[in-house]
């Protein structure tokens, strides 16, 4: 069920101009919306990688359906849309939210870090599943992400604090709205190679590689199940073809990974 929003902070950067809003479930959440100028289809793309990476145990934030109500986007004129000089209304109904990881008022949230605090992030080898991820769904947009400082009682480190990387932006995995699987070396990578620098083989990318290759049809169910029917809007064909073929990639994981070796730029320095 969704979470109405109840308070607008700031806009946010991107595309998609989503927008920082604070939800009756006391949370607050990056929120695309339903008629954003990149198309529906985004948050359907986002909803489908939210489930599939809890699956993965990819770290990336909790996501919800927020609802705006008339009421809500009388109150706060500051939600819309600007192309250029035009400016257009946000609908009112379900919507999709990325929650932001703490009070944003008292949280840091960076999306870059320098070296010597980039390879200490304790959650690091999260990109290797990220990549294979991407590789998977063919993300079509470089890989995004942000870092924060918390404490890491969940990573076996009680008592210490840290920085944890999440992975976020799923809009244009299936090519965005185009609904299809274009393979690219480039595709997926994050822009730093540190981050990859422990990876010298193929079994570097487990167990993301195994999750992947044995994926089970009831996640994908699951997604299916849950997303609003007016976000698909008459997509359903389309999206139930896409997920079929989605699920025949998962033998042609390892060879997809592969693919990264033929870029121009060295994003994996040691992997021999």
């Amino acid at each position: 069920m969704p979470v109405k929003a109840r308070r607008f902070l700031r806009k946010m950067r991107g595309g998609a101009q989503a927008h920082l809003l604070e939800a009756e479930d006391g949370h607050y959440y990056v929120v695309k919306f339903r008629n954003n100028p990149q198309h529906r289809r985004i948050l359907v793309n986002e909803w489908i990688s939210s489930v599939f990476l809890r699956y993965l145990q990819v770290s990336a934030p909790p996501a919800a359906m927020i609802e705006l109500t008339e009421d809500f986007l009388a109150a706060n004129p500051e939600v819309h849309f600007q192309l250029g000089s035009k400016r257009i209304p946000v609908e009112a109904g379900w919507h999709f939210g990325s929650r932001f990881p703490g009070d944003p008022l008292r949280t840091a949230v960076y999306d870059f870090l320098p070296d010597a605090l980039l390879g200490r992030v304790v959650n690091i080898a999260e990109f290797m599943g990220a990549y294979v991820f991407d590789k998977w769904m063919a993300n079509a947009d470089a890989r995004q992400s942000i870092f924060y400082r918390a404490r890491l009682e969940g990573y076996g480190k009680p008592g210490a604090a840290g920085f944890i990387v999440q992975m976020v932006d799923h809009g244009y995995v299936f090519d965005g709205p185009h609904w299809t699987f274009v393979d690219s070396p480039l595709q997926g990578l994050y822009f730093r190679p540190l981050v990859y620098e422990k990876v010298r083989s193929l079994d570097d990318f487990q167990p993301w590689l195994d999750r992947i290759a044995h994926f089970p049809e009831e996640v994908i169910d699951e997604a299916y199940r849950e997303l609003p029917r007016a976000w698909l809007n008459g997509d359903r064909d389309g999206i139930e073809k896409l997920l079929e073929r989605l699920m025949g990639r998962r033998k042609r994981i390892g060879d997809l990974v592969q693919l990264g070796r033929q870029s121009r730029i060295s994003a994996f320095p040691n992997w021999r």
